[in-house]
């Protein structure tokens, strides 16, 4: 099992894949991983640009709910696939792997900005919720919700 660091690591890795898929960043992006997965081997590689280019298919626009579905489901696919790679090293091997991860990341990952499905809201930054002089502030996340209680009623206290 990876540490939090490495885990966190592979997951900006299955971040990056998708984010970069239709954008100018995944020509780059789609390389520079290959090289990482096929450690210097040209089949290995290949077998990963078919694997991103699938993948980049599959994220194609179709319709808000299937493109959301293949997002996360890709997301998902790459994490563990670099969670699995990193596992299966040696210590000296894995450290040297996530210093490439990461370099290649910094270097070809999307950068700064935000997006969300339909529905949903999304941020790069800080998130300041405030409510003052008796009104209500509200944030929504799935199931759960950040924001005022309600008042006791007269029976309650």
């Amino acid at each position: 099992m990876l540490d939090q660091a490495l885990a966190a690591l592979a997951a900006a890795g299955g971040t990056a894949v998708v984010q970069a898929a239709g954008t100018d960043a995944w020509t780059g992006l789609r390389q520079a991983l290959a090289r990482w997965f096929g450690h210097g081997d040209e089949q290995r590689e290949r077998a990963e640009l078919e694997r991103l280019d699938q993948a980049a298919s599959e994220l194609e626009p179709a319709d808000a709910t299937g493109t959301e579905r293949a997002r996360v489901r890709q997301e998902a696919a790459w994490q563990a696939r670099m969670e699995a790679l990193l596992e299966n090293l040696d210590a000296t091997e894995r450290t040297r792997a996530a210093e490439e991860l990461s370099a290649l990341l910094a270097q070809h990952a999307p950068h700064g900005g935000a997006s969300a499905g339909d529905g949903g809201q999304a941020v790069a930054g800080d998130v300041r919720i405030q409510a003052d002089h008796g009104s209500a502030a509200a944030w929504t996340m799935g199931n759960v919700t950040l924001g005022n209680p309600p008042q006791p009623g007269p029976h309650q206290g």
